[in-house]
């Protein structure tokens, strides 16, 4: 645990640090999969994006260490009607994004992180919480391991060749 480490809810005054941080993570995801567009170019519309999503059901916390900015999480509450799965599956809380900044990883602050938003979206009912990380990500899911979270479904990728999308005679 970070001493003096300080979560909150975000305010408006937290979108530089928070949009700095969005592109912080999106290059460190770049680096790792080739399907992520440059930070600067979504930074913007994602922080936008991010906000409108925590405020009709959730929350953005901000992690302070002797008030300067070192990470931040999101997420809300999730409502689908899979109707193989309970009620109770149905209703999750999602935590979209974690980022702790550079200069302050290694020290169990994405957990303190978690623990934290863990704690605001139980006291609204949920009894779920899901997150998702790049199957490139090794650090994230070792995290999110260490915070208690299991393998729960793993989604699969393969890059279709136009050239053999094209139909064959016959079939």
């Amino acid at each position: 645990m970070t001493p003096s480490l300080v979560i909150r809810p975000a305010t408006v005054d937290d979108d530089p640090q928070l949009r700095d941080a969005i592109i912080e993570l999106q290059e460190y995801e770049r680096l790792r999969h080739s399907t992520r567009l440059p930070g600067n170019e979504i930074a913007d519309a994602y922080l936008r994006w991010m906000r409108e999503r925590a405020e009709a059901t959730g929350v953005v916390l901000v992690a302070e260490h002797e008030h300067k900015f070192v990470g931040f999480v999101s997420g809300w509450i999730e409502e689908s009607n899979n109707i193989a799965e309970t009620a109770e599956s149905n209703r999750f809380g999602y935590i979209s994004d974690i980022c702790v900044m550079p200069a302050f990883r290694g020290r169990r602050i994405a957990g303190q992180l978690l623990a934290e938003i863990e704690r605001y979206l139980g006291r609204a009912g949920v009894t779920r919480l899901r997150i998702a990380a790049l199957s490139a990500n090794s650090s994230a899911q070792t995290g999110y391991e260490h915070a208690g979270f299991t393998a729960y479904e793993i989604v699969y990728e393969k890059v279709v060749d136009a050239g053999d999308a094209t139909p064959k005679r016959g079939v």
